[in-house]
């Protein structure tokens, strides 16, 4: 895959996980477009890499996703990353209907209806990608977040998919498939995390390599585990890291 010069999209871009991959793509001289939804977090980030392009964009709105389809025609990276996890007892009758509909919206459905969107121009490139992140929580899930781990699944399930379908075209299909990652949404939960440096670091060596399933730090183990031993991993993930 050719690393740079490239014109690089990452939903979800003004923090965390996002932020690092749009810093290292622009470390390797790429042009890189962001997405987010708080206006003083995106001016922040604007002010500390002024090279950055920042839209705001909520994910769940589809006319946001046709816009920047629209505005930014030079793309040939689209990295699915922006993300949402709710941590709740699916029984509670005092938990809002919206909450699962944020997560799917979030998580699943706005990389589908983006990655529809963008694919007719990113067929027309020469050298093009798509790059999903998931979660290690989409292979094996915890009790607390059964939507965010449900949506993380279909995820990696449509990542394979689309990789197949696209495999005679010059569209890579990419999965980042992250283990714990210290960030705005874990903060105050989990042990172990790796810093969203740490993260970017192993992608960029496999993403350069052509490996197109990118398992991050633990979760090398987690497939190991599941394959050989999948009640030891459930009884691992199940509460949660």
């Amino acid at each position: 895959m050719k690393t740079n010069h490239n014109t690089v999209l990452i939903t979800g871009g003004t923090s965390g996980i996002g932020l690092a991959l749009a810093q290292r793509f622009l470390r390797e001289r790429n042009s890189v477009i962001v997405t987010g939804t708080n206006a003083e977090k995106a001016q922040a980030v604007r002010h500390q890499l002024p090279a950055l392009i920042v839209e705001l964009a909520d994910m769940r709105d589809r006319q946001a996703l046709e816009k920047l389809v629209y505005n930014y025609p030079d793309v040939n990276i689209l990295i699915n990353n922006a993300g949402v996890q709710y941590n709740y007892d699916f029984a509670d009758p005092a938990i809002a209907v919206e909450k699962i509909t944020d997560e799917l919206d979030i998580n699943l459905l706005s990389p589908l209806y983006l990655t529809k969107l963008f694919l007719p121009q990113l067929l027309s490139h020469s050298t093009a990608a798509i790059i999903n992140v998931s979660s290690g929580l989409g292979i094996v899930p915890k009790q607390s977040a059964p939507i965010y781990c449900a949506s993380k699944a279909a995820l990696h399930s449509f990542s394979k998919t689309l990789r197949w379908q696209l495999e005679t075209t010059s569209v890579r299909v990419f999965e980042i498939i992250p283990p714990i990652v210290d960030t705005a949404m874990t903060q105050g939960r989990g042990r172990g995390k790796i810093t969203p440096e740490a993260l970017v670091e192993e992608f960029w060596r496999d993403f350069s390599r052509d490996f197109p399933e990118i398992r991050i730090g633990k979760t090398k183990l987690l497939f190991v585990l599941q394959r050989l031993m999948p009640t030891l991993a459930e009884r691992i993930m199940r509460p949660g890291l």
